[in-house]
């Protein structure tokens, strides 16, 4: 992802695969509730 979304913008589509290797996305979600968790990097100190 190149920029990160703006606070209370909608989320980008997207398609990710869990510890069990099934594959969901976004729009599996659609009409339920979900928190999601932007950040820019991983493992970085501060």
């Amino acid at each position: 992802m190149k920029n990160m979304p703006a606070i209370g913008e909608k989320a980008p589509e997207f398609k990710l695969e869990n510890q069990a290797g099934e594959t969901f996305e976004l729009a599996d979600f659609k009409g339920k509730w979900l928190a999601l968790f932007f950040y820019p990097k991983d493992d970085t100190p501060g």
